[in-house]
């Protein structure tokens, strides 16, 4: 069985990140024209160029994601609930579900995230109690017209070491119908998916060692950054389990709590290496 690497072991090496950090750069100022001109013409077409950037960006800066499963991609838009350990949890899903993310209001304000999330159509949303019932008609609204969505359903990122409880709220939107082209009306599909950082340099990482990669408290965005650039080559794991919906479930609270079940349950397979 191969040790795991301790914390005192990690090398951060901030030329490797400076290097990764200009790559991606250069590779976003590369992209965006022509995904602005694809935009005019076509979203849907727009949503396969930010895939392609998404899986560029993610060789860019040594990743190498392992998918297990695949989305529930179909003839209809889909929710995919998911854990969430970083702002990185972004390239990683953004690489493998043609689809746009849910967000906080305050991403929307952060340094080159901001500006990156507003140009793949990530749907910002007012998190208070107050709002919930407007942003819920704003996430159903590009539903209905045929953007699958990615939702990070703890509501806040963690340490990675584990899965917070899902916010029943934020699962509002499953309520929504879906009319077909036949005209009639369907559950929107719902599909959790767990999300781990696992290795380095093909090592198991321990969890002392997770949070150079997980974002979390009062942790400075640009020096986290920098900081995970500066690794090696990191695995991350993902599980698309079964899609559902919430007519399966007696109540949204049901629902998201099967989805949290098998979230967490996923996410322990994946840092215990029983995937």
């Amino acid at each position: 069985m191969t040790p795991p690497l301790k914390s005192e072991t990690v090398m951060v090496s901030p030329v490797l990140g400076l290097v990764r950090f200009a790559a991606f750069t250069v590779w976003t100022l590369l992209l965006v024209p022509p995904y602005l001109a694809v935009r005019l013409f076509s979203n849907r077409l727009g949503g396969r160029v930010v895939l392609f950037y998404w899986q560029v960006v993610v060789r860019l800066i040594g990743f190498q994601v392992v998918a297990r499963g695949a989305p529930a991609v179909g003839a209809g838009p889909a929710l995919y609930v998911c854990n969430h350990a970083s702002y990185l949890d972004i390239i990683v899903l953004g690489s493998l579900i043609p689809a746009c993310f849910i967000a906080k209001s305050e991403v929307a304000g952060w340094p080159g995230f901001g500006l990156l999330a507003r140009l793949a159509r990530t749907v910002f949303v007012d998190r208070r109690p107050a709002a919930t019932r407007r942003e819920r008609d704003s996430v159903r609204h590009r539903l209905e017209g045929g953007d699958s969505l990615i939702l990070f359903a703890e509501g806040t990122s963690n340490d990675g070491n584990h899965v917070l409880p899902f916010k029943s709220a934020l699962l509002s939107v499953a309520e929504t119908g879906l009319t077909g082209p036949d005209g009639i009306v369907r559950p929107l599909p719902v599909q959790p998916v767990s999300l781990a950082y696992t290795r380095l340099e093909g090592l198991p990482l321990t969890r002392a060692m997770r949070p150079f990669l997980a974002w979390y408290g009062d942790m400075t965005l640009a020096g986290h950054l920098l900081g995970a650039l500066g690794l090696g080559r990191v695995t991350i794991e993902v599980t698309f389990h079964p899609a559902t919906s919430l007519a399966s479930f007696p109540s949204r609270k049901e629902l998201t709590v099967h989805c949290h079940d098998l979230v967490a349950n996923g996410v322990a397979s994946l840092l215990a290496g029983r995937a």
